[in-house]
């Protein structure tokens, strides 16, 4: 049994992400092959092969990859696909674009955000904004899986795969890359930040999440993240939203402020390690999952907190 691990990468580094995708390969069994699309990624495919627990590392490089478009890469995956008994990748923006794609041209269900393995076909994903987890049994020759990166520890850098280059060539995509934007952030990205501080709409106005919530990430070393009603007041980008409908994090600290605790925001955030809730309310749902609570006003005990630190 061999599984490809599809890699994720900005053809210069490669996501933690991709690292967390390998651990859940391993939990799997079998050897691990990693796959570097790209344009000019040669780097990546080096730092793929010092990954622990790999075997190889296929590396295509060509310029119809450059901007990881689903439809080339899901062609590439496909054409190696004869290989394979699964296919795995993290489900992030990049693996929920390519993966289903794949599914669907092998003609087999795809397992999406798989939190646990239970064995070879069977493994675990949550359900109903979290509320129930729900076992699943592959019955395909061929499995498709995504991987939710919160739920798995990224492995070692201690490897050394072999690299193999790839001379496949996908045709050229129906359609055409125009441009990328992302939301500037001074302090780590949110997604694989240790250390995590969201704000909720109790704080009233972005000139206040601002004041509130930017000065304790700074002295922290924190990244900044938001519930959705936070976002869609205007507060915060929708970036920095986690959530069911945001980012999935699992930081050591997350620091949630004025946040009550929906149960589509906890779906987001419930697995961290250690969970801190500031609210005024003290039935609020986010006490239920918190470690630590403290139950006053926001804008007396955050700024306390952030000059006490």
């Amino acid at each position: 049994m061999t599984i490809l691990v599809v890699a994720e990468h900005d053809n210069t580094d490669l996501t933690i992400a991709t690292g967390k995708a390998v651990a859940a390969a391993q939990k799997i069994g079998g050897d691990i092959h990693v796959l570097v699309a790209g344009a000019g990624c040669a780097a990546v495919g080096e730092a793929a092969a010092r990954l622990d627990g790999v075997a190889k590392v296929l590396v295509a490089d060509n310029a119809v990859y450059e901007h990881q478009l689903a439809e080339p890469i899901s062609e590439l995956i496909v054409n190696l696909a004869g290989g394979y008994s699964h296919i795995v990748a993290a489900a992030t923006t990049s693996g929920k674009n390519t993966l289903p794609r794949v599914a669907a041209l092998l003609d087999v269900m795809q397992v999406s955000d798989i939190t646990a393995v239970l064995g070879e076909k069977t493994f675990e994903r949550p359900v109903y904004a979290g509320a129930a987890i729900q076992t699943v049994e592959a019955s395909a020759d061929k499995v498709v899986v995504t991987v939710r990166a919160s739920a798995f520890d990224a492995v070692g850098m201690g490897g050394s795969a072999s690299i193999e280059a790839v001379d496949f060539i996908a045709s050229e995509p129906k359609v055409k890359f125009v441009s990328r934007e992302t939301a500037a952030s001074e302090g780590p990205e949110l997604a694989n930040a240790r250390i995590v501080v969201s704000g909720g709409r109790a704080l009233g106005s972005e000139e206040k999440f601002n004041e509130v919530i930017k000065p304790l990430a700074e002295k922290l070393g924190a990244a900044i993240g938001a519930s959705r009603a936070a976002v869609d007041a205007g507060y915060a980008p929708n970036d920095w939203q986690v959530g069911q409908t945001g980012k999935v994090v699992a930081p050591d600290l997350y620091i949630a402020v004025g946040i009550s605790g929906a149960i589509q925001h906890l779906a987001g955030m419930k697995n961290s390690k250690v969970i801190v809730a500031i609210d005024k309310d003290p039935e609020a749902p986010i006490f239920g999952v918190a470690d630590y609570g403290l139950v006053g006003d926001l804008f007396e005990i955050v700024p306390e907190l952030t000059k006490a630190l």
